[in-house]
């Protein structure tokens, strides 16, 4: 008895303990699947949403700060997808109370937004006349930058009666074999 309940208190406390491990960003949840694509045409109004993307322009104004974004899919956890290839999900404006520095939220930055979607902005791309569908944002959240992905390259070494050593290296160039 003592060590069935000794055993269950112990389970508990691993679970409080490995739960604390669990980072929680303040853009989890869930949001209905309305694009920015789809919101162009005025039928998202009013409804609460969660875009993020790349930030193309970060403009502060009076009592507000306004990002032009380049909408990409997002993550369960709310951050964006890059590693999807070139696939996007159109381009929006959000707009936040308060002052959010240029220079912090420059353009290429992953952010992600919750807000309800306010209707349609049309700015020019150039000679194009593009409708922004518009968010006002409750939450706004600049992701960290990505840690830069390591360059693996394959070698092969086949000289001097040393035989055919394939694998998996960081190694500076041809003939390089971690340990030698």
């Amino acid at each position: 008895m003592l060590k069935d309940s000794l055993f269950a208190l112990s389970a508990l406390a691993g679970v409080v303990l490995l739960s604390g491990c669990a980072t929680v960003t303040p853009v989890s949840g869930t949001f209905p699947d309305i694009s920015p694509l789809a919101a162009q045409s005025g039928t998202a109004q009013g409804r609460q949403v969660r875009w993020g993307g790349k930030l193309i322009e970060t403009q502060p104004e009076a009592r507000e700060t306004c990002f032009t974004v380049l909408g990409e899919p997002l993550r369960r956890d709310g951050r964006p997808e890059p590693e999807r290839g070139e696939a996007h999900i159109g381009r929006f404006l959000a707009c936040a109370p308060g002052f959010y520095d240029p220079m912090l939220y420059r353009s290429g930055r992953e952010i992600t937004f919750i807000g309800r979607v306010e209707g349609i902005a049309h700015r020019k791309i150039g000679q194009f006349n593009y409708a922004y569908p518009t968010l006002a944002a409750s939450t706004v959240y600049l992701w960290p930058i990505r840690p830069p992905r390591p360059q693996i390259r394959e070698q092969v070494y086949m000289g001097g009666g040393f035989g055919y050593f394939p694998g998996w290296w960081y190694g500076p160039g041809w003939g390089y074999w971690p340990g030698w």
